[in-house]
């Protein structure tokens, strides 16, 4: 019988999984540098939670939504409890046996969402959409793409979406990661018709435990996402969190400047020891041209066929990756914060063996 104490594994896993990573590799939880998400490094300062919030359920005229509306330059939003509850909440929405096409690689909780309402899930390459798109009911696409870090311009997204509405069919794009790059987000003042974007607080602000996202779409959609919603979907010091984070101004002008300036420097890192490092030195990574590290302002990928041997080897010396280990193994880390901990990767890598 599984003991109360330990629950059964989700079906599939997420970065960030810390105490798992202690208790395999036998190293403690503050020894540890977690690379394996792409959350940002940097927490949004909020101060002390006021009593009131705690006391208190929430309530929608509390600025949220007008913070959420000023950040986003919309006021068509419905907050969420994450992402994820749009992900669950959105296949509910629609009639039953849609033809979902699934840009890969992609979230996992996406295809898994429509998959059990018993939509009919595809996967595309890039390659593929355009000829599918005639076919296909929803096109959903992650952008920027977690983890591969492919963007698509806003161009080929709008003409992707131009084509579906001729046959009355929704372009949904998840927007977790476009918070650095606002210019390339697909949210307007006005919404359009078969268009519907989902955004998140956690990721850019590193708020990932208040659980808080936003949807864009259509009135229609909103108020249809909001009957499946649970009363109080989002917690009071999750809306207070939220709106004194969307508010700061100065500090989202902060963060677009570092986090990119890190990313560059990690994508270097990652490529002095990982590609370009000669076998015979001591790196344990051979030499190639056709590979690299892509990234976005949050995390770095690539593949490589010893994945698996990296994530090991710096797991072993406390820093956590997260390894994808489908077809083409493959492996994302996120962003080291300061001097220290860029240092410690270094040497980390510098010092593997494989």
């Amino acid at each position: 019988m599984q003991s109360i104490l330990q629950p059964p594994q989700a079906p599939h896993q997420h970065g960030g999984q810390l105490l798992a990573a202690s208790h395999k590799y036998q190293i403690p939880l503050s020894q540890w540098l977690d690379l394996s998400t792409g959350i940002s490094p940097f927490v949004y300062p909020l101060p002390n939670v006021p009593i009131a919030c705690w006391q208190r359920l929430p309530e929608i005229n509390d600025g949220l939504e007008q913070a959420a509306s000023s950040y986003y330059g919309s006021a068509n939003l419905l907050a969420v409890s994450g992402s994820q509850e749009a992900i669950q909440c959105l296949p509910l929405i629609f009639p039953k046996k849609q033809k979902v096409g699934i840009l890969e690689p992609a979230y996992h909780s996406h295809q898994q969402a429509w998959a059990e309402q018993g939509h009919n899930v595809i996967t595309l390459t890039t390659e593929q959409v355009e000829s599918q798109l005639d076919c296909l009911d929803i096109l959903l696409v992650v952008n920027p793409r977690n983890p591969s870090a492919e963007t698509l311009s806003t161009q080929r997204l709008e003409k992707w979406h131009q084509i579906l509405q001729q046959n009355n069919s929704t372009l949904l794009v998840d927007e977790a990661f476009m918070d650095a790059t606002p210019e390339q987000s697909l949210i307007c003042n006005t919404p359009k018709q078969g268009l519907i974007v989902l955004r998140s607080i956690g990721k850019f602000f590193g708020l990932a435990g208040i659980r808080l996202g936003f949807v864009w779409a259509e009135e229609s959609i909103l108020e249809a996402l909001a009957k499946h919603q649970d009363d109080w979907s989002v917690s009071h010091p999750a809306r207070w969190a939220g709106k004194l984070a969307l508010q700061d101004t100065d500090w989202h002008a902060q963060q677009r400047k570092r986090l990119p300036e890190l990313a560059i420097r990690l994508v270097a890192l990652l490529e002095k020891y990982i590609f370009t490092r000669p076998l015979e030195t001591g790196g344990v990574y051979f030499n190639t041209t056709n590979q690299h590290v892509h990234h976005t302002a949050l995390f770095a990928y690539f593949q490589h066929p010893r994945a698996k041997i990296i994530h090991k080897q710096i797991a072993q010396q406390g820093i956590l990756t997260r390894l994808f280990n489908e077809e083409s193994p493959a492996l994302r880390f996120g962003l080291p914060k300061d001097e220290q901990q860029f240092k410690r990767l270094e040497k980390v890598l510098e010092g593997c063996t494989g």
